[in-house]
């Protein structure tokens, strides 16, 4: 192991410092801010009022919430879905460009597209797409004979959240396509020629030689994927503001209005913990993979 001098490591700790003054100041003061908070009664809007200890009244209000439970519920079931869906379509589309065909640099360029858009942009595309009026789902639904009426896909709360989960889909799925496509082009193809050689049908030769080579970068990405997923906010609000009925209001959206729209600064930063110790397990289990991987 390579040891540094005295001096060198005193120069070393002297260049990083203030780094490590900024990390403190933008990152541990508002956590350490934050946990405090989620043991008072504080309001964003006081009026002079004194803030009091709770202790732990937020987090058991939280907890026993069905408001809260139900958001989390829905934030679980919107993150399960749509990272499964995107795993999948991630997969297929990856296999299918990785194939060799003309016109396959183009299509790579037009499948990563979605994901290069800004959540804003492809939610406000979505939420027009969508329009109960003049959207293009619709019109596209109608000719194909599979609705014959216009329907109101945001201000259903039976549909409302599929929506979401859908324009959410169409956006993040490139990044497991681009991820699963990496890994595929590091096989070897006279694997796959020996294979087909030794009459190994596809199936088999997916399983054999295909599988274990893309399954490390695909754990990876769905959890990463699990983790953003988990706390989706941007796409909500720009598309259904949490409604209707509350049917697309997730976790996110839930500590979002509890902090800013009724102002409860304290039961908010005890709700917004919760959710960080829920995304700091799924961390932690992206970390378990990436040393499953260096092993």
């Amino acid at each position: 192991m390579l040891t540094l001098p005295q001096r060198d490591r005193r120069k070393a700790w002297g260049l990083m410092l203030p780094m490590l003054l900024m990390m403190a100041l933008l990152t541990l003061y508002p956590l350490i801010r934050t946990v405090w908070l989620s043991f008072t009664d504080a309001a964003l809007i006081s009026n002079g009022a004194a803030i009091h200890w709770v202790g732990w009244e937020n987090y058991y209000f939280a907890i026993t919430d069905p408001d809260f439970q139900a958001a989390f519920g829905r934030s679980l079931w919107f993150t399960v879905l749509s990272v499964g869906i995107e795993g999948i379509i991630g997969v297929l589309v990856a296999l299918l460009l990785n194939q060799k065909f003309i016109g396959r640099t183009l299509l790579r360029i037009l499948v990563i597209l979605p994901w290069a858009l800004p959540t804003i942009v492809n939610a406000m595309m979505w939420r027009l797409n969508f329009n109960p009026d003049f959207g293009s789902i619709n019109a596209l639904l109608s000719q194909l004979g599979i609705i014959n009426h216009y329907q109101s896909w945001l201000g259903s709360p039976d549909r409302a959240l599929y929506s979401v989960m859908f324009a959410d889909i169409w956006k993040n799925y490139p990044l497991v396509t681009l991820m699963v496509l990496a890994a595929l082009q590091t096989i070897p193809e006279e694997l796959y020629e020996a294979a087909r050689i030794d009459g190994i049908k596809a199936w088999m030769r997916f399983k054999a030689i295909t599988l274990p080579a893309i399954l490390a970068p695909l754990c990876a990405v769905l959890v990463l994927r699990t983790i953003d997923a988990f706390k989706i906010f941007d796409i909500i609000y720009a598309m259904t503001r949490g409604g209707p009925l509350n049917s697309t209001k997730t976790v996110s959206f839930y500590v979002y209005q509890q902090s800013f729209t009724y102002l409860e600064a304290g039961s908010g930063a005890a709700y917004a913990l919760l959710m960080t110790l829920v995304c700091a397990v799924l961390i932690s289990l992206y970390l378990f993979i990436l040393r499953a991987q260096q092993r």
